[in-house]
């Protein structure tokens, strides 16, 4: 029989901003294996712990997203030591790409990873995102891009990719996958969600040839930007809690 995880609650052991990033982290993994976005176990999401000390959570190594618990995630520091006992591993490449925003960007609270078919195969174009549509739209003026390579185990590609990532929100990693932060959860599960409907847009929209893409006329991309900037996330907020309400149906038990 397969090993199951087997976790205790941690929740009187941490305090209650912890315990509510743990249930928040552990909703977008669940998220995340719901809209089929999961790749077995070879992808990440990070949150770092909130307090003085450069914590974050992260997955425990070799269990599925639909897995996951508040009380399973692995607690480590910026060098990769777990700080809290464990029996469960983490993933070194989850650790090299997400140590790296989290240590080099304070707003990037969330950190979320992943190789969606459509996400990869936009990143394997030569172009990446095109304005195809208002989901691209509101994509591409937090998008960043970041060369492939290789397996992220390398310490030394870190600053290259937080140098890529600039200010925004979002990171398109050629020949790899999509990536996001955000401040709370719910900012960072926007930003992916935005991202990866725009990249399955486009797989579609192309599957008739490149020359048959329309792209959105430039005052109207500017026109989009503008109105993003004036809603301030407003958006995310709203929809964050019909999202936990969605788990809270379809995919209980993450919160514990």
């Amino acid at each position: 029989m397969a090993d199951d995880l087997r976790t205790v609650s941690v929740k009187s052991r941490v305090s209650a901003e912890e315990w509510k990033t743990r249930v928040e982290l552990a909703a977008l993994y669940r998220l995340v294996a719901l809209y089929g976005w999961d790749d077995m176990i070879f992808t990440h999401i990070s949150a770092r712990v909130p307090g003085p000390e450069h914590h974050f959570l992260i997955n425990p190594y070799g269990f599925f997203f639909d897995e996951i618990t508040a009380s399973s995630l692995v607690k480590i520091d910026l060098d990769g030591n777990v700080v809290e006992p464990t029996e469960y591993m983490i993933n070194p490449a989850g650790f090299t790409i997400h140590s790296a925003i989290h240590a080099a960007r304070e707003d990037a609270k969330f950190v979320l990873h992943v190789h969606t078919d459509a996400g990869v195969a936009v990143a394997s174009t030569k172009e990446g995102l095109l304005p195809i549509s208002q989901h691209a739209l509101i994509a591409l003026p937090n998008l960043a891009y970041h060369d492939y390579e290789g397996i992220a185990l390398d310490l030394d590609e870190r600053e290259r990719l937080v140098a890529d990532l600039g200010n925004k929100n979002a990171l398109m990693l050629w020949n790899h996958g999509t990536l996001a932060v955000g401040e709370t959860a719910a900012a960072c599960w926007t930003q992916i969600f935005f991202l990866e409907r725009a990249c399955q847009m486009q797989v579609m929209a192309a599957a008739g040839g490149r020359e048959h893409l329309r792209m959105a006329p430039q005052d109207a991309i500017e026109t989009v930007k503008e109105q993003q900037a004036m809603a301030r996330g407003v958006g995310a907020m709203l929809a964050w809690p019909g999202c936990l309400r969605k788990l809270d149906r379809e995919s209980p038990g993450y919160d514990v």
